[in-house]
């Protein structure tokens, strides 16, 4: 009996089985533990609570609910696609947690060629699973899951070349990763999506449509994320006051983007409504504009401006450039990251190039060149000398003029930019391929196609509307 061309009977068991084989002969040939896990390491004199699972495990922990919880939950908002956005989210996320441990790890081999496992790789490898995901939102629904785990496979190589590139030549402050992760993952995502457009579904799709049921459930995947995502801004902060700054500026940046969004919401509406779709994006938006900054003294009342831009630009987005953007630029964006992480993650790029140019040890102190290391002084010039006495262990840095710095923030958004998109045209190229399982037209959007549906999954009987874009997720 011949298998339709979605079918994943062989398709899916196939790469999985092959993606594991992978993945346990890498691991068996290069992981190890890290020193806090190896206990041969170990001695009497060993202070257990000086472990580093104590310091990197709460963060991982609420990283890991973003990721599987608070990603699940959101993409879950067709009322048709529920399954398929949580259980591609969960399936594609374990995969590229695993495979990003390995990929990350290459640009951090020991000198014995072996790769250190501990909760911070983890804590490293969900970062790059968050840009997955996020670029996954752009094909939602439109999908196989053997091309999402193809995706996964193309896009974390790239994405941690960029990062080690970007980080250790260019060195630049990104501590809540809007630079790396948010603008990296939408302009990746845009690139897939535009090499995928679908001429077929330009005027929407007769399954593209929310329920109450599911609007709930991707609100609580918003909650999740929007109340875990200080933990996620503050991870890559240095301890103490900057990790203390990055929580407080999240939080504050968040609030100012929830007000803003149910503001402009029932603003914006035809009838003076809210939009559960705007509850679910657009609060989040503050969290990726204070990203870039987050660590810095922008004060209080920066964040909190922030917050309200990050608002304004996705709310404006969803409403106006999404629409232009699939209309004119085959850019099919399903769940409009460019507007959630792409707007904003440029509006935190512009704030961080200002908090560089706006630093001095007037506003920081001595620890200026702890926040901003590649400031410092570099070996041999007598102010590191000078400066160590204030801060003992100061590592040398490059000395770096404030503007060289912001240059360097510059360079880095259009790497960053150039770099994803470039990326994610030839990843649509191969996932383009008819062997992995693409869904035809009419049945995207929609569980049947891949899952055992239980009989009531569409209570109305298979009768759907269009929705129209004001009330879409655009």
């Amino acid at each position: 009996m011949k298998l339709p061309p979605s079918s994943l009977r062989v398709r899916l068991p196939a790469l999985v089985l092959l993606l594991e084989a992978l993945l346990l002969a890498l691991y068996a040939s290069f992981v190890t533990y890290d020193d806090d896990a190896d206990a041969r390491l170990q001695n009497n004199h060993t202070d257990p609570m000086d472990n580093s699972l104590y310091r990197h495990y709460p963060l991982f922990a609420d990283v890991q609910v973003m990721i599987f919880i608070g990603f699940g939950c959101l993409l879950a908002f067709l009322r048709l696609y529920g399954f398929g956005g949580m259980v591609f989210n969960f399936l594609t996320a374990t995969f590229t947690i695993q495979w990003a441990v390995l990929v990350q790890g290459y640009f951090q081999f020991y000198s014995d060629g072996k790769i250190r496992l501990g909760v911070a790789n983890l804590l490293s490898a969900e970062f790059a699973c968050a840009v997955v995901l996020i670029s996954f939102g752009a094909v939602l629904g439109k999908t196989s899951p053997v091309q999402l785990l193809i995706m996964a496979l193309l896009e974390v190589p790239v994405f941690a070349a960029t990062e080690w590139a970007v980080l250790k030549y260019l060195r630049i402050n990104d501590a809540g990763g809007s630079i790396l992760i948010h603008l990296f993952a939408c302009y990746f995502g845009l690139g897939v999506t535009f090499v995928l457009y679908r001429p077929g579904v330009r005027d929407g799709h007769a399954k593209e449509v929310t329920s109450y049921q599911s609007d709930i459930l991707s609100v609580m995947g918003t909650l999740f994320l929007w109340v875990f995502w200080p933990s996620f801004n503050s991870a890559a902060a240095l301890r103490g006051d900057d990790q203390h700054r990055a929580v407080l500026h999240t939080f504050i940046g968040l609030s100012a983007s929830t007000l803003t969004a149910f503001a402009l919401s029932a603003l914006l509406s035809k009838r003076g409504k809210l939009s559960m779709a705007d509850v679910q994006n657009v609060t989040l938006a503050g969290g990726v504009t204070v990203g870039a900054a987050v660590d810095m003294m922008i004060s209080p009342a920066a964040a909190y401006v922030l917050g309200m831009m990050g608002g304004t630009a996705c709310m404006l987005g969803y409403r106006y450039l999404s629409p232009l953007l699939a209309r004119r630029f085959r850019i099919q964006d399903q769940c409009g990251i460019h507007n959630l992480h792409g707007l904003t993650g440029l509006i935190a790029s512009l704030a961080s190039i200002w908090a560089v140019l706006t630093a001095s040890e007037e506003t920081y102190g001595p620890s200026l060149y702890q926040t901003f290391a590649h400031l410092a002084p570099p070996e041999g010039d007598p102010k590191l000398q000078e400066l160590r006495e204030l801060i003992p262990g100061l590592e040398p840095g490059l000395g770096r003029s404030v503007r060289e710095q912001a240059l360097y923030q510059v360079a880095a958004t259009f790497a960053a930019i150039g770099v994803a998109a470039v990326g994610g045209v030839l990843t649509g190229l191969v996932l383009k391929l008819p062997f992995l399982a693409p869904p035809s037209d009419e049945m995207c959007f929609d569980d049947e196609l891949f899952f055992e549906v239980p009989s009531d999954y569409d209570s109305t009987g298979g009768h759907v509307c269009p929705v129209s874009q004001e009330d879409s997720k655009a």
